[in-house]
């Protein structure tokens, strides 16, 4: 048995970790995370599984980071292959504020490409954070074959992925603004804009993106004079 589950102060911790109350799990995983010890591990990826508070999930998250990453990255990347798609992304998630590069290679082509949208997400934002840079042009390749995916959040999370990579996107952009999806080739529009201009909202570059395919670059520029 786990030494660290039998200590009755750890004990009434774990126990809380599972409480009804959102913020009696809050107060726990702040609790472990201020003591950190490895002997909570296994019960905070488990519990990042299935926490249906974000706040908490938050708290988890920087609980996992204060422990040793020789110890929590190998089992939050076996995490990567769970059928529960809040274990795969929180996993996601909390590698990236871990920022191991060894982790790299379990950002995997299926992941960045996952049918659950926050999964996907989360593995975007991990994969910008954990590239080598002799991956990235790679990466940028992969990222664009998702441009008109999801709602205005997802295309946004797959933009400010693609802007974090730096100018060297700009090919994959131009290319997928070459695309006969219009909806492809105004969110790799509004991307570009975003890269040059980072203060520029998302909504108005999409704006702005779909004015230009509409009435054309040089019309574009005119209705601006």
């Amino acid at each position: 048995m786990n030494p660290t589950q039998t200590n009755p102060v750890n004990t009434r911790v774990l126990g809380a970790l599972a409480a009804g109350d959102a913020s009696t799990r809050l107060k726990a995983a702040l609790a472990i995370g201020t003591h950190p010890d490895p002997g909570f591990v296994d019960v905070l990826i488990a519990r990042c599984a299935i926490e249906p508070d974000f706040f908490v999930r938050d708290m988890l998250t920087w609980a996992l980071t204060r422990l040793p990453s020789r110890i929590t990255v190998p089992k939050l990347r076996a995490e990567l292959s769970s059928e529960l798609p809040q274990a795969r992304s929180q996993a996601l998630h909390t590698l990236s504020k871990i920022g191991e590069s060894s982790a790299w290679p379990a950002i995997t082509r299926s992941l960045l490409n996952d049918t659950d949208d926050e999964v996907a997400r989360s593995a975007w934002r991990a994969a910008v954070v954990l590239v080598p840079d002799a991956e990235k042009e790679k990466l940028a390749a992969e990222l664009a074959t998702q441009f008109g995916r999801g709602d205005r959040e997802i295309r946004l999370s797959l933009s400010r992925a693609l802007v974090a990579l730096g100018d060297m996107v700009e090919p994959v952009l131009h290319a997928a603004m070459a695309s006969h999806d219009p909806a492809v080739r105004a969110h790799a529009a509004a991307t570009e804009r975003l890269l040059h201009d980072p203060d520029a909202g998302f909504d108005l570059a999409v704006a702005d993106a779909r004015r230009v395919m509409v009435l054309g670059p040089d019309r574009e520029e005119t209705t601006r004079c």
